[in-house]
């Protein structure tokens, strides 16, 4: 191992908190080799993005503009995010409710825009005019440093009637999305009834839900849920995944490894995010994923 390889781990080893522990046994030491990349792509949907399989989440326990990645600090998260970037992982998942464009930003600074999948969230969508949500993709984008979002989702959707509480907002991003500064429109969802709307809505291409296989901080069984997104899916949309490891509550060595196969073999989604917070749990996700991968050829 060289010199730049044995700091990254020693700094991902270093992130881990005494909670996080247990996420770490011998089998992902074992694993942690310069070998590791994350080499599969999807076709998301109708979107026309090809994305990795696994994004940068970077809202873990976030809210009111932090989280868990955020909290890490500046210098962490992005020497965290530049590893993602190295190992293969594109996609990085952001809201303005964590207050994670400044870091992704920093992160990004030099790397090739067109190598990357950038998806955030802007939240409040119901108390939004359409030109408040304008100029919040044009905050986005400058903060970002980038022309255009990939992916911009309406947060946190709690009701199934959705479409009419957020007209204006929906306004906005049908015209951003015609203009190029969207590339893909959606929602995040957090109630079943939204999700059964968005799986049928003629408007939004990518859905984010919630979905593992302990029913962990989800909106239905799993079993309701794979359903409504196997709908999603047969009529076009995007489907992404979201608290995968139950946010951070299952993710003892065992169910990793169950959460992971559930999602990539026996679920609907094209993708997922999930929220590191070290090196080491990075490159035993993706470990584990391309393992995953290699056992479905």
């Amino acid at each position: 191992m060289d010199r730049r390889s044995f700091i990254k781990r020693m700094s991902g080893l270093a992130l881990l908190s005494s909670t996080s522990l247990t996420y770490l046994h011998a089998e992902a030491l074992r694993e942690m080799t310069d070998n590791i990349h994350l080499d599969w792509t999807v076709r998301l949907g109708q979107t026309g993005l090809s994305v990795p399989v696994l994004a940068m989440g970077t809202g873990t326990i976030g809210w009111n503009g932090a989280s868990n990645q955020t909290r890490l600090g500046m210098d962490r998260f992005v020497e965290l995010a530049h590893h993602a970037y190295d190992i293969g992982v594109r996609f990085f998942d952001m809201a303005e409710e964590y207050g994670s464009h400044p870091f992704v930003a920093e992160a990004i600074k030099g790397l090739p825009r067109k190598e990357l999948t950038l998806q955030t969230k802007i939240a409040g969508t119901e108390k939004l005019s359409e030109a408040d949500v304008l100029k919040r993709i044009d905050s986005f984008c400058q903060v970002l440093g980038t022309d255009y979002l990939d992916i911009l989702l309406m947060h946190c959707m709690t009701s199934g009637d959705w479409p009419t509480k957020n007209q204006p907002a929906m306004k906005a991003l049908e015209r951003a999305k015609a203009e190029g500064r969207v590339r893909a429109v959606g929602i995040s969802c957090h109630n079943i009834d939204a999700l059964r709307t968005a799986a049928e809505s003629p408007w939004l291409d990518v859905i984010l839900a919630r979905l593992n296989p302990f029913q962990s901080h989800m909106d239905g069984t799993p079993d309701e849920i794979r359903e409504v997104l196997s709908l999603a899916r047969d009529n076009g949309k995007g489907v992404i995944g979201m608290k995968i490891f139950g946010e951070g509550k299952h993710v003892k060595d065992e169910e990793r490894e169950r959460s992971l196969r559930f999602a990539l073999t026996d679920s609907p989604l094209h993708c997922m995010t999930i929220g590191f917070e070290s090196i080491a749990q990075l490159d035993d996700a993706v470990s584990r994923i391309m393992r995953i991968k290699g056992e479905k050829a």
